[in-house]
């Protein structure tokens, strides 16, 4: 696969194709899916998310990761809510990132640990799964849950409110 085009005689890097998972359960309030990586706190909290493989459709790429990332097999997939071109955060290479509503069944547990699974850089981490109120008091690792307000308005990060 190209991961960069020639333009004006310059070599532009071509995005990497991701997908990012908003996965929300409705108990007594909305919950949101999200985990850290066990002994890596600087990774921060964040929402199951990867790279989509070359000829994969994205809302197969986005069940695929949530199930890779947390373990949950049985998530409905809602809606495409956001698409974001912004450059990954340590290395400034530019991503694209497609962002889904998916739906939690009410009997998934409040948390669990999960060893992730397949053939992406984080297979073999171990992520601390569990679910949070929408909404969401403090911001997601890489601004993640920067789209929650197109599933529902009042899904606002609260410290978002402040900016």
């Amino acid at each position: 696969m190209p991961t960069a085009v020639r333009f004006d005689n310059a070599e532009v890097p071509l995005p990497r194709i991701r997908v990012a998972a908003y996965v929300v359960r409705h108990r007594t309030v909305p919950e949101l899916l999200v985990f850290d990586h066990v002994g890596m706190p600087g990774a921060g909290t964040q929402v199951p998310a990867g790279g989509v493989k070359a000829g994969e459709p994205l809302g197969e790429a986005v069940l695929r990761e949530v199930a890779e990332e947390s373990g949950l097999l049985t998530v409905r997939l809602v809606r495409q809510i956001a698409v974001e071109d912004k450059p990954h955060p340590d290395t400034g290479q530019p991503r694209r990132t497609t962002f889904f509503y998916l739906q939690a069944s009410n009997a998934a547990p409040d948390a669990w640990v999960h060893d992730v699974h397949g053939d992406g850089d984080d297979a073999g981490l171990s992520f601390a799964c569990r679910f949070l109120s929408l909404p969401l008091q403090r911001p997601l690792a890489d601004d993640q849950d920067m789209w929650l307000n197109r599933i529902d308005a009042h899904w606002l990060t609260a410290t978002r409110n402040l900016v």
